[in-house]
């Protein structure tokens, strides 16, 4: 509830990259990509965990990694992340929206990986 408590209510709270990735590297919460498959393949965030907005629209439970804990999403742009972020809301996971997603995160200078480690992508 940290982030709530924080940035308002339920499913409107939002945090931008740098502090995600502070956050997900303290180990304060979990990055969650609801990028589609081949999206994530090309490059994501270490440490990131995957589950695409279509699984969890269908109601599709969390990875193990991100279950009783705040979970900051994110996407390419911010649009998917701010449904995801809904929905999540809505199930009563403490769910934050990662402004910009992958594109901003990137553009930071953040570290984003790809197939075998090497470096990735946004796609």
């Amino acid at each position: 509830m940290i982030f709530n408590k924080l940035f308002g209510a339920s499913g409107g709270a939002r945090i931008s990259a740098r502090e995600a990735h502070r956050r997900a590297t303290d180990g304060e919460a979990v990055l969650l990509d609801v990028r589609e498959a081949a999206e994530w393949k090309a490059g994501h965030a270490p440490g990131a965990v995957h589950l695409p907005l279509g699984n969890i629209a269908a109601g599709a439970q969390l990875p193990a990694a991100a279950r009783n804990r705040t979970v900051m999403v994110i996407c390419r742009s911010g649009g998917r992340s701010r449904q995801a972020t809904g929905i999540l809301a809505g199930r009563g996971v403490d769910a934050v929206d990662v402004t910009g997603g992958m594109q901003v995160w990137a553009r930071e200078g953040l570290p984003v990986t790809g197939p075998g480690g090497r470096p990735g992508t946004v796609a």
